[in-house]
């Protein structure tokens, strides 16, 4: 892959309405449209479109549950012409499939090149996504002595790009979301989950994220609510989906929390379901942690 280019991931006017649409067709969940018009995109600007493309199977796969479409990102990330900036966001985005598919040392370290990419560059865009990368190495390094700490400077960054990127903004409001879930910052959380539903209202993973800090400040009956009404409204769009596998999974801790026992044991012997186990692997590892942890499954 290419390496050249100029260090922006600024596009000619006509390009960059072009990427503008497919974000927010990829928001409302016309991933149709997004997917053509990411195709129009691709065949005036090879080295962006490419990686736009990817990016909407990829939001395809996180709200769908669509596999295909991550394997599909995959390999077009793996065969597209990306130069400068580009080709930083190409493997950014490859790092994230990777780690997906199971190949989590391989992800870290295309998302570690990709990281060193955008550090050079001044543009906001990519100073907000070498802050996702950054931010979990201070983290992973804040317990050694006199080690510089920036955290708190990547999430500032973040939270400027998420309000004013038009095109990258569900990329930098979901990391940071969930930089302050870690904190155990949860209020700040749930006003950044709001924030992301007030540019794409009732966004069903940003819903359930909304509904996590809701679950974490213990307001359980409207954590319930969502997570109730999500795992029915996947139900009928995928069937019985990784989305919907999480809304059982969490409805087994709310309710357990909420010290309503019964409505827990009801949806756990849903995970009798052999359309469970043939999704078990795919379940978000924290979750499965925790109610392992627990004692829950």
């Amino acid at each position: 892959m290419a390496f050249g280019g100029p260090l922006t991931l600024a596009l000619p006017d006509s390009l960059e309405a072009l990427s503008k649409k497919v974000t927010e067709q990829t928001m409302s969940l016309k991933y149709g449209e997004a997917l053509s018009v990411s195709k129009k995109l691709r065949a005036a600007n090879e080295s962006a479109g490419c990686v736009i493309e990817s990016i909407v199977r990829i939001s395809m796969y996180d709200d769908l549950g669509d596999t295909v479409a991550l394997a599909q990102a995959g390999k077009t990330l793996d065969k597209c012409e990306a130069e400068g900036l580009w080709e930083a966001l190409r493997k950014f985005e490859m790092g994230f499939v990777q780690s997906e598919q199971g190949h989590s040392f391989k992800g870290a370290l295309q998302t570690r090149s990709a990281a060193k990419m955008f550090e050079d560059s001044k543009e906001r865009d990519a100073r907000a996504f070498y802050a996702i990368y950054a931010y979990y190495v201070d983290k992973s390094f804040s317990w050694v002595p006199f080690k510089s700490d920036h955290r708190d400077e990547y999430l500032a960054t973040l939270d400027s790009a998420s309000k004013k990127s038009v095109r990258f903004w569900p990329l930098f409001l979901t990391p940071l979301i969930w930089m302050y879930y870690d904190k155990e910052d949860f209020a700040t959380g749930l006003k950044l989950a709001e924030r992301g539903l007030s540019k794409a209202p009732a966004h069903p993973v940003m819903l359930q994220i909304k509904a996590d800090m809701l679950y974490r400040l213990k307001r359980y009956d409207e954590a319930a609510a969502i997570y109730v009404r999500s795992a029915a409204d996947y139900q009928k769009r995928t069937g019985k989906s990784i989305r919907y596998w999480c809304s059982v999974l969490n409805l087994i801790r709310i309710y357990n929390d909420a010290g309503d026992l019964a409505s827990a044991k009801k949806w756990r012997e849903k995970l009798q379901d052999p359309a469970y186990k043939a999704l078990e692997k795919w379940m978000p590892g924290s979750l499965m942690d925790d109610l392992k942890k627990r004692k829950l499954l």
